[in-house]
C-alpha cells in the first residue's frame, strides 16, 4: 500500500533530479554536482531579488542545463576517445581560448596506437571537424526539446536553450548577448562553474572565478552579486543533504505526475538516454513493450505490472555513466572496460533510489543483469533471489539487444534471437518462464515444455547425464564450460532433489525417468 502511495506522488522534480545524477556522471563529476549547482542558483536568485515565478524557471534550468550533452557522445568518442573525460575538460580549460583548443587537440584519437592517432587527427583536420560544428548549440537545442517533452513551460524551454549563451555574445548558438540572455540562464551558468570551483578550492576560488569571467562569459552584475554574498550562498552546502534540499524547494510550477503522465515523462527521459549511442535508439521502448505483455502472461497486474513497465523504460539510465568509447567499441572489450560496463545496473539504481517514488523501479532495474546461476552482476544473485519482474526484464533486454545492431555485430533475426535466448535458458542463466513469456510477447510461438522430474532444471539434467557417465566435477565443468565450483553445486542440488546419496543412485534415478537423453528446454 505504501509503495503504491509513493508511486502516486511522483513529482517532476524527482524524475529530473534522478536524471541529473546521470548528467553528473556523464561529465566526470561526482553525483549531486548538478543538484549543488541548483542549490547555488536558487540562493543566488534569492539574492538577486527574483520573484517566485522566476526562481521556478531557474530551478529547472539549473537541473537541465547540460542534459543534451550526451546526445552526440558517439561523435565525441569517435574523435576524442573518452567522451566523459572530454566533457570534464570544460571545467579545467573553459569553453573558449587556446587552453581549450589545445586540450581538445591533445585528445584526438585518445586510446589508439600512435599511427592510428595520427590518422584520426588527419581525418579530423580534413573533414571530421564538420561533425562537431555547432555541437554545443545542438546540446542546448536538445535540452530544450526534452524540457518541452516533459511538459515544462516555454520560459524554462527558452532559458535552457540559452544555457550556453554568454554575456559578451560569444556563446552558443551566438544569437543572444547581455540582458537578452534569459536571467535564469545567466544565473544557472554561473552556478554550474562556481560549484566546481568551490568544490575544488573553496569559497575564495569560487569568488575569484566569478570575478575573472564577469563581463565576458558571465553577467557582471550576477557575478558581482555572487561574489559579495558568496559566503552566505555557499554556507552549509557541503554538510547538507543536497537531494532533500533541492527536492524540498519545489517550485510553483511543480505538479505531481500521475498514471499516463508519469509514463510519458519517463518515456521521454528514456528516449533521451537512448540517444547516447546510435546502437541503442529505441531500446528502452522496445524492452518496455516486451515486459508489459510478458508480465501479463505471467500473471502480473496493477502496480507490479506498472513498475515492471517503468523499469523497462528506466533500466538504461546508468549508461550515462559509461563512456561511448566502450559502448560503441567495434572490437572485444578489455577487463577494465568490462568493469565499467558492469556498473550500469548499479548506477541506474543509485540514480533512482533517492526518491521514494522511484525506488521500486530502481530495485527491479538493478537486477537487470543478474543471472539464475549466479554468473550475473552487480551482486551475483542466484535463482530465487532474483525477483520475477527482474527475470522478465533481463530476458527482454537480452532479446531486444540481440535484434538490434551493435558495433561488433549486425542485428540478429528474431528467429536466431529466440534460439539464443532459449540457449541461455538451457545453460541455466535465464529463467525459462520469463524467456518464453518474452518470446510470445515478441510474436514467437510458445515452445512446449516437458516437466522434469524432481524439479530438475535443464542444466541439472545435463550435469546428471555427465555425472552418470562417471565424469568428475572438474570434467563436467570442462564439458559445459562452467567453473568446477558451479558443477559441484549442481551435483549437490541434484542429490538433494532426487534423494540420491551417490552417483549410482543418481544414475538409477536418471534411468527410471528417461533422463539419459537430452530433454527439450
Amino acid at each position: 500500500m505504501g509503495e503504491t502511495a509513493d508511486l502516486e506522488r511522483v513529482r517532476l522534480a524527482e524524475l529530473v533530479g534522478a536524471l541529473s545524477l546521470g548528467i553528473d556522471l556523464g561529465f566526470g563529476q561526482p553525483m549531486e554536482h548538478v543538484l549543488r549547482q541548483c542549490w547555488i542558483a536558487l540562493r543566488l536568485a534569492e539574492q538577486l531579488g527574483l520573484d517566485q515565478d522566476q526562481r521556478s524557471v531557474v530551478y529547472y534550468t539549473a537541473l537541465l542545463t547540460n542534459v543534451g550533452c550526451h546526445t552526440d557522445a558517439h561523435e565525441q568518442a569517435k574523435w576524442f576517445g573518452d567522451d566523459i573525460a572530454l566533457k570534464a575538460d570544460k571545467y579545467d580549460h573553459g569553453l573558449h581560448g587556446v587552453r581549450s583548443a589545445v586540450a581538445g587537440l591533445r585528445r584526438l584519437g585518445a586510446g589508439q596506437p600512435m599511427l592510428q592517432r595520427f590518422r584520426v587527427g588527419l581525418s579530423f583536420a580534413l573533414s571530421g571537424h564538420k561533425e562537431l560544428d555547432g555541437m554545443i548549440a545542438h546540446h542546448s537545442a536538445m535540452a530544450r526539446s526534452l524540457a518541452a517533452e516533459i511538459g515544462l513551460p516555454s520560459a524554462v524551454q527558452d532559458a535552457v536553450a540559452a544555457s550556453y549563451e554568454q554575456w559578451d555574445g560569444k556563446g552558443w548558438p551566438g544569437e543572444l548577448a547581455g540582458e537578452a540572455v534569459p536571467i535564469a540562464a545567466r544565473v544557472s551558468q554561473l552556478a554550474e562553474f562556481v560549484e566546481v570551483a568551490h568544490r575544488s578550492g573553496g569559497v575564495d576560488a569560487a569568488v575569484a572565478f566569478a570575478r575573472r569571467l564577469g563581463g565576458s562569459q558571465f553577467d557582471p552584475n550576477v557575478a558581482a552579486r555572487f561574489s559579495s554574498a558568496a559566503h552566505s550562498i555557499l554556507d552549509g552546502l557541503d554538510a547538507a543533504s543536497t537531494w532533500d534540499e533541492v527536492i524540498t524547494a519545489t517550485p510553483v510550477l511543480e505538479r505531481p505526475l500521475r498514471g499516463e503522465e508519469f509514463d510519458e515523462a519517463l518515456g521521454a527521459v528514456a528516449d533521451f538516454v537512448d540517444l547516447k549511442s546510435p546502437y541503442t535508439l529505441g531500446h528502452a521502448r522496445g524492452v518496455a513493450q516486451l515486459v508489459e505483455v510478458a508480465g501479463v502472461r505471467l500473471g502480473l497486474a496493477g502496480e507490479p505490472l506498472a513498475t515492471l513497465r517503468r523499469a523497462g523504460l528506466a533500466h538504461g539510465l546508468g549508461r550515462l555513466g559509461v563512456s561511448n568509447a566502450i559502448w560503441d567499441k567495434p572490437g572485444p572489450l578489455g577487463a577494465g572496460e568490462w568493469e565499467r560496463v558492469r556498473l550500469q545496473p548499479y548506477l541506474t539504481e543509485r540514480m533512482l533510489q533517492q526518491a521514494p517514488s522511484l525506488r521500486a523501479i530502481g530495485a527491479v532495474a538493478a537486477q537487470l543483469r543478474e543471472r539464475m546461476d549466479g554468473s550475473g552482476y552487480p551482486r551475483g544473485l542466484v535463482g530465487g533471489a532474483i525477483t520475477l519482474p527482474a527475470r522478465v526484464l533481463g530476458a527482454a533486454d537480452v532479446y531486444q539487444a540481440m535484434v538490434e545492431h551493435r558495433p561488433h555485430r549486425p542485428a540478429r533475426t528474431p528467429q536466431d534471437a529466440a534460439v539464443e535466448l532459449r540457449g541461455e535458458v538451457r545453460a541455466g542463466r535465464i529463467d525459462g518462464d520469463a524467456a518464453e513469456a518474452v518470446l510470445v510477447a515478441a510474436g514467437h510461438r510458445a515452445e512446449a515444455r516437458r516437466e522434469r522430474p524432481a524439479g530438475l532444471t535443464a542444466r541439472e539434467v545435463e550435469v546428471l547425464r555427465l555425472a552418470a557417465r562417471g565424469l568428475s566435477s572438474k570434467e563436467i565443468a570442462a564439458e559445459l564450460v562452467i567453473s568446477p565450483k558451479t558443477a559441484r553445486n549442481h551435483v549437490e542440488h541434484i542429490y538433494v532433489k532426487t534423494g540420491a546419496t551417490s552417483r549410482v543412485e543418481a544414475s538409477l534415478f536418471a534411468i527410471k525417468h528417461g533422463l539419459l537423453e537430452a530433454l527439450p528446454a
